[in-house]
């Protein structure tokens, strides 16, 4: 806590990007100024002055210093070594301190100094990147880099190749480069989901085509890490500390890495190459996080998932590039897309629903795979060949095709099964069978029956989420509609009033607000569903329509017990333990 006696430091956040990220194709350190200085140009040019001088007299490469405005502040940024990362974050506060200083109402505010204040700093960090290079780190991935081997290092552990070819040691106890077995050594192909909606569900679909395909499928996602149909560590995994999960399981032979928006952002990507990396689409959601002020933000970050599409070419050889799979019927999405020199010059291939929508069929002229619907049916075209995937009200995930946003699912997960190489055959099995038994898809557009009223469970947390839902809910053709509906605290006012808003829309009979108590997120009890029902009764909802509930299972019941026969409850469950309870009740 900040005292008098403990003043705070001139920034909020000083932190490493261990991998590619939204700036730059490799590592980086991030720092959040706080103080007069902080919205201040000509304290930002003399950071930027500072950083270029003292990397230069480190020896490092040029740092390419950026500063990221945004609606609530800047960002500082620069590229740094992969090696040194916890040195540069320190010579990023040092030069913002120094900065800092010469804003003339600085001094007032009494920020504490966290680095040494002396004139000529460079002997002061030479020495901590000295202690922050590991000799036997470095001569270990270097002759990991000779050899075209993927590597990933973080504070406890260095590893060597991936999955099966893969082989773990603590940096305490690090061998000599002959002592490694390289010949067993070797990556295993790579899947990178990103997206606003539908990753964990798509995530899903690859996993399961890759066994089906012959392979040993590793996992992370929102849910879990899971190797080859088996869970290895339940939670939120959808970043880097999945994805060196998954990568260091040995029984992996294929990795599906979910990667969500906050794990770019707070550490950047996990893995350096990637055999394809797939974006869903792009919505609304957490802005005015890290930096993130509006959708086309949104995009630019995820997109930096492209950095791994770049080959990695041991010397001597030449490999191919990955494929960028992108949704083509998303806007936003594309509109990024073609603004980012990464992003363009990757292989592309695109889906939409529809198959013959103008951008598809003027990528299948240039030779370029594509997958979508054309009267009922899914299609891949791929090397000048077109392939009949099904027809897709025959795909248990489309509910008899109500669910329009599962279909794109559906076409995204088959267009990067067959980018990936993997056998048609196999991709066609699982389309016509994923999501017909409960354990293919948990929490995602489930559908129950519960004393004669139809039950929709799913993750949808967001207004675009929401609002997919609802329109499969609605397609359904109720008697009456009844939803569950809550929100974490970590987004805006008006954000929570945007999905009371998109609930209202759809015009449920009822709906039963839940509070989160572990998802406050620096919310006082009470707070977000009070505005879900300012919301709501702002956009026509009755008093009688709308209830609150002190938790998510004793809200979830309620409105249960509410519904009867020809009724449709509508489930967002976003608690791993309340919707295991749920289930258990409907599979009794």
């Amino acid at each position: 806590m900040t005292s008098a006696t403990h003043p705070p430091p001139a920034f909020e956040d000083s932190r490493r990007l261990t991998g590619a990220n939204r700036y730059f194709p490799g590592p980086a350190v991030v720092l959040v100024p706080l103080g007069p200085a902080a919205n201040d140009g000509a304290a930002h040019g003399r950071w930027m002055a500072q950083v270029l001088s003292l990397c230069a007299l480190l020896g490092w490469p040029v740092p390419l210093p950026r500063v990221h405005a945004h609606k609530t502040g800047v960002m500082l940024t620069f590229a740094a070594p992969a090696d040194l990362l916890f040195t540069a974050t320190e010579v990023n506060e040092w030069a913002w301190e120094r900065a800092a200083a010469g804003h003339p109402a600085h001094a007032q505010a009494g920020f504490v100094l966290t680095q040494p204040s002396q004139e000529h700093p460079a002997p002061w960090f030479r020495q901590r990147a000295s202690a922050e290079r590991s000799g036997p780190c470095a001569r270990l991935t270097t002759s990991a880099d000779v050899q075209g081997l993927p590597w990933m290092v973080d504070d406890d552990t260095l590893s060597i190749g991936e999955g099966s070819g893969s082989v773990s040691f603590a940096r305490a106890a690090l061998p000599l480069p002959m002592d490694v077995p390289w010949p067993r050594l070797h990556a295993v192909p790579k899947v990178l989901v990103t997206g606003s909606n539908g990753k964990t569900t798509t995530t899903r679909l690859l996993a399961a085509m890759a066994h089906a395909a012959g392979l040993r499928p590793g996992l992370c996602s929102t849910e879990g890490v899971w190797v080859d149909g088996q869970c290895v560590a339940e939670g939120d995994y959808a970043g880097p500390a999945g994805a060196r999960l998954v990568l260091r399981h040995l029984q992996v032979t294929a990795a599906i890495l979910e990667t969500a928006r906050g794990g770019i952002l707070r550490r950047g990507l996990a893995v350096q190459q990637a055999d394809a990396a797939l974006v869903t689409n792009i919505s609304a959601d957490h802005l005015g996080e890290e930096g993130i002020d509006n959708v086309d933000d949104i995009a630019l970050a995820k997109l930096a998932v492209a950095h791994a599409l770049t080959p990695h070419e041991p010397e001597g050889e030449t490999t191919q590039p990955g494929t960028l799979v992108l949704n083509g019927a998303d806007e936003t999405l594309l509109r990024a897309a073609v603004r980012l020199p990464h992003v363009t010059q990757a292989r592309w291939a695109v889906f939409a629903r529809d198959h013959d929508a103008p951008l598809l069929a003027a990528l299948r002229q240039r030779g370029l795979a594509t997958c979508g619907v054309r009267q009922g049916q899914l299609l891949l075209h791929q090397e000048d060949q077109e392939h009949d995937l099904g027809a897709v009200a025959e795909m248990p995930l489309t509910l008899g095709g109500a669910a329009a946003y599962n279909i794109e699912n559906l076409a995204a997960a088959a267009l990067t099964a067959a980018v990936m190489g993997w056998p048609l055959a196999a991709v066609r099995l699982v389309l016509r069978r994923f999501g017909a038994q409960p354990q293919d898809n948990p929490g995602r557009l489930q559908r129950f029956k519960h004393h004669g009223a139809d039950v929709l469970l799913d993750y949808a947390h967001n207004p675009d989420g929401l609002a997919q839902l609802l329109s499969v809910a609605r397609a359904l053709k109720p008697t009456r509609l009844g939803l569950l509906l809550g929100q974490a605290g970590n987004r805006a006012d008006a954000a929570i009033a945007q999905l009371a808003a998109t609930a209202a829309g759809f015009s449920p009979d009822r709906v039963v607000i839940k509070e989160l108590p572990h998802m406050l997120r620096g919310r006082l009890p009470g707070e977000v569903p009070a505005l879900l029902q300012q919301g709501l009764l702002g956009a026509g909802l009755l008093p009688g329509q709308v209830q609150q509930v002190a938790d998510e299972a004793s809200a979830a019941h309620t409105l249960l017990d509410w519904a009867g026969p020809g009724d449709l409850v509508v489930l967002p469950v976003h608690t791993a333990a309340v919707r295991q309870q749920l289930m258990a009740l409907f599979t009794a």
